[in-house]
């Protein structure tokens, strides 16, 4: 199994545990492979698993200068823990200076265009950065988050980067991360605790009420029901490719 045969990686992943998955990508991906994290519930379970295990995986984080402080401080309370650290990759100076003159502070809040243009600056720019070079992309992204990321495969080509992608908890479910992160004492986002499901920059963030999807505290004012940043977005403007079009 190499990485020029994803497909028959991406078979044997249904029967694997997300640890057993890390290390067999890991196996057959040589080159540099990076865990992209925002300290929220699934990606601390793959935090943990890479410091654990002691494979060799380059954490990094989209610090877009809008966090909430509660991320910052499980942040350095992960450091901490594993005893690593996590690289953080910040938005282009001039970039943010000609954003915020052009669109004001809150901009993000006056159209959907507008608001693409901030998550282009303080985190799609800094992605490509932080994956430039990279043979694998490892996300804790999981089917059952939304209806659009529903069709989301254990593996898949990104089109956008040019390496492959890997999503080793793509069949497991919220019940199951937060059971796993009490059962390891992993650190967590206090903001979890209050209703934050998902977690990015805290003027685009909201709790959400019981029963509402996972993902509607996320830029919340939008009517559009995707209402994705664009980390995973394809250039056909999908979060996710079919079955068919994937390699899982």
């Amino acid at each position: 199994m190499t990485a020029a045969d994803p497909a028959a990686l991406a078979s044997l992943w249904t029967d694997l545990d997300p640890a057993m998955r890390l290390a067999s990508l890991r196996r057959a991906l040589p080159g540099r492979l990076v865990l992209t994290t925002s300290f929220g519930a699934e990606d601390q379970v793959l935090t943990h698993l890479i410091a654990t295990t002691g494979l060799q995986v380059t954490l990094v984080t989209l610090d877009t200068g809008r966090l909430f402080a509660q991320t910052y401080e499980v942040w350095a309370e992960t450091e901490r823990r594993y005893g690593l650290r996590v690289q953080a990759v910040c938005p282009d100076a001039g970039a943010l200076e000609d954003l915020v003159a052009a669109q004001g502070i809150n901009g993000f809040y006056d159209s959907p265009a507008a608001r693409h243009a901030c998550c282009g600056v303080r985190k799609l720019a800094p992605l490509r950065r932080a994956l430039h070079g990279a043979a694998g992309w490892i996300t804790g992204l999981r089917a059952d988050q939304s209806g659009h990321r529903s069709e989301l495969p254990f593996l898949e080509r990104d089109p956008v980067h040019g390496l492959l992608k890997a999503n080793p908890l793509r069949d497991w479910t919220r019940a199951r991360v937060d059971e796993f992160l009490a059962h390891h004492a992993v650190p967590v986002n206090k903001l979890h605790a209050q209703g934050y499901a998902s977690i990015g920059c805290a003027p685009c963030t909201r709790a959400i009420a019981p029963g509402e999807p996972e993902r509607a505290g996320r830029w919340w004012w939008e009517q559009d029901s995707a209402r994705e940043c664009g980390l995973h977005v394809g250039p056909d403007g999908r979060l996710a490719r079919t079955r068919r079009e994937s390699v899982a």
